[in-house]
């Protein structure tokens, strides 16, 4: 699990081995991870577009970026949260990811990026 917090936005992830979908005959390895997005802010904000930055167990990275999250672009009043599940394979059995969701405010102001701190995608008892 990570959490952080920008600009009155919190992101805490949890992350989870999917072992029915995955093979370790075929180094594939399968994770399902959570992310609720709360705004603790004093301003409505919008999520517009996220970046993954996701590494394996070899420091090999692929960067992911695209709109909105899982065909969505919340748009979160104060006090707020969006929750939502997706999926991330992986050829070893350990990983990382983080990244940032771009944020607008949309009665004005900058935007900004609201970082997803880094978290471990893991087969169980992988890291002892």
């Amino acid at each position: 699990m990570s959490e952080a917090t920008t600009q009155g936005v919190r992101v805490a992830t949890e992350s989870f081995f999917i072992p029915e979908r995955s093979s370790d005959e075929h180094t594939y390895y399968f994770f399902a991870y959570r992310i609720r997005i709360t705004n603790e802010g004093h301003q409505t904000v919008q999520l517009i577009s996220r970046h993954w930055i996701i590494t394996n167990a070899h420091g090999e990275v692929q960067e992911v970026r695209g709109p909105g999250v899982v065909g969505a672009q919340p748009v979160l009043m104060p006090g707020q949260h969006f929750e939502y599940t997706s999926f991330c394979p992986l050829n070893t059995p350990v990983g990382a990811m983080h990244g940032t969701f771009q944020m607008i405010r949309p009665d004005g102001g900058e935007p900004f990026d609201a970082t997803v701190a880094p978290f471990t995608l893991a087969v169980p008892h992988a890291l002892n």
